[in-house]
């Protein structure tokens, strides 16, 4: 049995999954299995896999239908053999000696899960290095739940916003596999996994350096124009609640529907807005405005006026309390022009 299962989904990856698998099966450490989830690319990326495979008896493929990148983890892990599991997208790569000193950090810790922080990477090859969710070290239960569980539950807006990075931790395969952690959906899903991975979890150990390199790819999901965004954000809410209840956090963050609603509105308008939607800045407009008069939006603003967010997010956040969405829109229509 291999130590590290690593899962890559793979869709429209031709051009960079070798990039990737060099980065994994070149690791320090070599007590691995790679475990290619091929989930039905139209491009060369399955050929790709089944090349790679042939080329290292550690790497393991699965060709399947199309069912988006939560049902491609979701086979991962339901292949995977490795005491450990770790997930790396396929635009992305690792350090060499990633899951090296994850590992010694997890093990010698005694601990659930290792983390690490990472770089962001642009197009031109610059790297940004961006901290872990916590400051290097080993972290109790106690810490755990205030540093992690708490943050991505309800502290959706103060700066720094912890980001469900599922990439940046290390994971103990027994736990997901014991308590049914699985993946839903293509936005917001690592976000509810790693909630539901750390009410679990009892130590966490933090290795204070950079060892994902995140390529920020314009085409992906993140990046671009939802059309169905707010029905996408409306079953995460739907999720998110249904983890409140199992585990009862409503006792640790009173807000967070106030807090996590505000954070989807904030999204909702920076997605209506968008370059890649087609429809007329009047409709654009009448949208946003339409967002905000929704029921648990209009709770949202009432109960919360957010501070401390990015001085381009406050700007928002301050034009939708006070109900100026021509300005907003020709906030918008000026930001998108400049990048054209």
């Amino acid at each position: 049995m291999p130590t590290i299962s690593v899962i890559v989904p793979v869709y429209r990856a031709e051009s960079f999954l070798r990039k990737c698998t060099d980065s994994i099966l070149q690791q320090t450490y070599s007590d691995l299995e790679l475990l290619l989830i091929e989930d039905g690319s139209p491009d060369e990326s399955g050929a790709l896999c089944d090349a790679i495979a042939a080329e290292d008896d550690r790497v393991r493929v699965f060709h399947k239908e199309n069912g988006g990148v939560s049902s491609a983890r979701n086979l991962g892990l339901e292949k995977a053999e490795g005491t450990y599991i770790a997930f790396v997208d396929s635009d992305d790569w690792l350090e060499p000696n990633a899951l090296e000193l994850l590992l010694h950090a997890l093990e010698t810790g005694h601990a659930d899960a290792a983390g690490c922080g990472h770089y962001n990477v642009t197009a031109d090859g610059q790297r940004t290095p961006e901290a872990p969710a916590l400051p290097g070290g080993s972290y109790g239960p106690e810490k755990v739940t205030t540093g992690i569980v708490d943050r991505l539950l309800g502290d959706r807006l103060s700066q720094p916003v912890l980001n469900g990075f599922i990439w940046r931790f290390l994971y103990l395969r027994s736990i997901i596999a014991d308590n049914h952690i699985t993946f839903e959906g293509a936005y917001l899903e690592d976000e509810l996994f790693l909630l539901e991975y750390f009410c679990y979890a009892r130590r966490l150990v933090i290795v204070d350096q950079p060892l994902y390199n995140y390529y920020w790819n314009d085409a992906s999901a993140t990046h671009k124009y939802m059309a169905d965004y707010m029905e996408v954000f409306h079953r995460f809410m739907e999720r998110k609640e249904a983890l409140v209840k199992r585990y009862d956090l409503n006792r640790h963050s009173p807000r967070w529907r106030e807090n996590s609603n505000w954070a989807g509105l904030l999204i909702a308008v920076a997605n209506e807005y968008a370059p890649g939607n087609s429809a007329s800045w009047k409709e654009k407009r009448q949208k946003v405005e339409a967002y905000t008069q929704l029921p648990e939006m209009r709770q949202a603003i009432a109960a919360v006026s957010p501070t401390g967010l990015g001085r381009n997010k406050q700007i928002v956040a301050d034009l939708i309390r006070g109900r100026h969405f021509w300005l907003l829109t020709l906030l918008y229509r000026i930001k998108n022009r400049s990048k054209s």
